[in-house]
């Protein structure tokens, strides 16, 4: 949970060198070093190899190296340290070592034997000052412009590059295998020094697109508490759609949600769409009993009846809970932090936010909220938004960051995108780390952003913490925080736990949902699921002909007669939610044979489909199977068209590429797709509610010609 680095270690301030190290008698130590040894000597982490000879050019080794380090770091030599049990190391580096084994900055070379009089190898030196000045690091770094440099030691060279303490030997040669000089570890030594005084570091944690996934919330408790431990600071921050998704929002509309958002102590929160699903007055309440503000600088409540109350069209420094707010300012460690939201523009069509609540220009209004906190001599600027990362829908974070200068990081939302590590947005003047944290709280997102004294951003590091791993045995990792835990069992699962026997529908026959079937064949829980998919995609666009649903989706079948919603979520268990994709006929028709290439065997990505019909003939090749495709429009089956732009519908899974559909993929990082987000178990029960007695069937949508 210590996100990049081991330790959570100050750097003391170091005072001015007095005597340059020529006057300090040491006849080794060219003016390149002299600074960088002087700092050394005058602050007692040194006394040189004798009086006049410094050892400028001889390797240091591996203990000296770490004596060195522990003094810099501010380590007591007299302090008492849990004995990290190595036997090579000399009595005078025992201390050292022991200190930073402690805080795992250092490992030995084996069982027992820390190599203490081994030579450092610059390697090994990168790692070192990477873990003991908690250097942001991107986790994976399969390479460096450096050709001398593994993938083992890559993320720490590139700590280093990315922290001006090293530019390498040459322009692609580290020197990764040299042993390192006490001239060159005095440089980065004396180089930390100065950079560390300048230099602002800001943790933030995030979460978005949680949709009343309250099942989990004691272990994110405890996965939020524990870094915590580490990074007091750290800011904690949502980029919305807390509401929809579940039963716990159907009981409790989001209440139960915040209940534990003020319990782990969210600094912010910006509106998803979802948040309008219902009108303002859920919304209003939930505002009002948060223990936290909410920005959204284009969202304007001015004319809204329930929210107008709690709305401050303005930037403040001095938030309060249960108010809307364009941006705030929090004081970090000293510095100032601004922080504005924003929410998509397609909240209007997607969600039912009402008259009073008028959705404006997000480039416009971000560039004001900048300008705004500039204005208030604020240079590190938080964007929280729910705008979607890549999204088709005329918004997203890849365009704010390319369009808007000024902004450091955008915590995203609403595309539910699984950005394992942060995205570095570079077109501009200065970078922009753009993170976001999948969906349904999954995952806590972390995210480390070291700031030079001008508020640029000159380093980052991030990872996303499963709330739902488990170890071997198949216990969960994280366990209950006892509180949280307390407030779920007695407060809220009961009422849940009863709603889920409610009977949501009927049917006359049972509904096919078998793995050997949905997965290989046209079945009648496959065009319910698909036609109820496509009747709610018309309503937000009028121009949806075609549905999609992955066999590997609907996980069960359901008996003839009534419905229960504990049913409806067997078969749906994964809350995929809705996207519309703009294709070509070409494309659909490459999805089609991707649907069908492993027939007659099993396939997760088989596709059951409203809107269209088509045939297939399992015996040819894959990729030239499909034999004829129908389209249905205005109630009449036409030929599909190659050349022709068709609005599709499907789940986002399968919209961002899953199950290999690569064609769909493209479409999502041409901007093709938009997310309007509805669970897909929610249009099912929706639509078996609005279609009574409704008696699907086996309509001969997919037909295997094989003879």
């Amino acid at each position: 949970m210590a996100l990049t680095a081991a330790a959570a270690i100050t750097v003391p301030a170091v005072s001015p060198a007095g005597v340059l190290a020529e006057e300090a008698a040491f006849t080794d130590v060219s003016a390149r070093y002299a600074e960088a040894v002087s700092y050394l000597t005058e602050n007692g982490i040194t006394k040189g190899l004798t009086a006049n000879q410094f050892g400028t050019a001889k390797s240091i080794s591996r203990v000296d190296a770490v004596i060195q380090m522990a003094l810099a770091l501010g380590f007591d030599p007299k302090g008492t340290y849990k004995d990290a049990g190595f036997t090579d190391v000399p009595k005078r580096g025992q201390w050292a070592v022991n200190a930073l084994a402690e805080k795992n900055i250092v490992a030995g070379k084996k069982a027992g034997t820390f190599g203490a009089h081994d030579a450092i190898t610059r390697n090994e030196t990168a790692r070192l000052i990477a873990l003991a000045y908690e250097l942001p690091m991107v986790e994976s770094v399969p390479e460096t412009s450096f050709s001398d440099v593994s993938e083992k030691w890559a993320r720490y060279v590139a700590a280093l590059v990315n922290h001006g303490i090293t530019e390498g030997k040459a322009s692609s040669h580290f020197g990764a295998d040299d042993n390192l000089t006490r001239g060159e570890w005095a440089l980065f030594l004396h180089r930390l020094s100065t950079s560390t005084e300048k230099e602002f570091n800001l943790t933030v944690m995030h979460t978005n697109d949680t949709h009343a996934h309250v099942e989990n919330a004691a272990r994110k408790v405890t996965a939020i508490k524990e870094v915590r431990k580490v990074k007091p600071d750290a800011l904690l921050l949502d980029a919305g759609d807390v509401f929809s998704g579940t039963l716990y929002f159907n009981e409790y509309l989001g209440q139960a949600d915040l209940e534990f958002m003020n319990l782990a102590g969210y600094d912010a929160m910006t509106f998803g769409n979802h948040e309008f699903d219902l009108g303002t007055k859920p919304l209003a309440d939930f505002i009002e009993n948060a223990k936290f503000p909410f920005v959204s600088a284009n969202v304007n409540f001015s004319s809204d009846e329930n929210v107008k109350g709690l709305f401050k069209n303005e930037m403040s420094a001095s938030p309060q809970d249960g108010t809307v707010y364009n941006g705030i300012i929090k004081e970090v460690d000293g510095e100032k932090v601004g922080i504005f939201g924003l929410t998509t523009a397609e909240t209007t069509d997607i969600s039912s936010p009402g008259e009073g609540v008028a959705f404006e220009d997000y480039l416009e209004e971000s560039e004001k909220a900048v300008a705004a906190f500039e204005e208030q001599g604020v240079d590190k600027i938080i964007a929280l938004t729910h705008i979607g990362f890549k999204d088709g829908g005329g918004d997203n974070d890849m365009t704010l960051a390319q369009e808007v200068e000024g902004i450091d990081i955008i915590v995203g939302g609403h595309s539910h995108d699984q950005l394992k590590e942060p995205v570095l947005e570079t077109t501009g003047t200065d970078p922009t780390v753009i993170v976001q944290a999948n969906e349904y709280n999954k995952f806590l997102g972390t995210l480390d952003v070291t700031f030079d004294e001008n508020g640029k951003v000159i380093g980052h590091a991030g990872k996303l913490i499963e709330i739902d791993a488990k170890d071997e045995g198949g216990a969960y990792v994280l366990k209950d925080d006892p509180e949280a835990a307390k407030i779920l069992a007695e407060k809220y699962k009961p009422a849940v736990d009863e709603k889920r026997n409610t009977v949501v529908g009927e049917s006359d026959v049972a509904l096919n949902g078998e793995r050997a079937d949905v997965r290989t064949k046209e079945t009648n829980l496959g065009n319910l699921i698909t036609d109820g998919m496509l009747e709610k995609a018309k309503t937000i666009n009028k121009e949806a002909v075609i549905a999609l649903q992955n066999g590997g989706g609907i996980r069960a079948s359901i008996n003839e007669g009534k419905i229960t919603l504990d049913e409806v979520l067997t078969v749906m268990p994964f809350g995929n939610s809705l996207a519309l994709m703009n294709l070509t006929g070409a494309e659909i028709k490459a999805a089609l044979e991707h649907s069908v290439k492993e027939a007659p065997g099993q396939s997760g990505g088989f596709l059951q489909v409203s809107g269209l019909k088509f045939t297939y003939d399992s015996s040819k090749p894959a990729g030239a199977r499909v034999q004829s495709i129908e389209v249905k429009k205005g109630g009449e089956y036409a030929p599909l068209a190659d050349s022709d732009s068709y609005i599709v519908a499907t789940n986002t899974f399968t919209a961002k590429g899953g199950d290999g559909y690569d064609m769909f993929g493209k479409a999502y990082e041409e901007g093709r797709v938009s997310e309007p987000g509805f669970v897909d178990w929610e249009m099912f029960r929706d639509y078996i509610q609005a279609h009574p007695g409704i008696t699907p069937e086996s309509e001969k949508r997919i037909i295997d010609t094989k003879q």
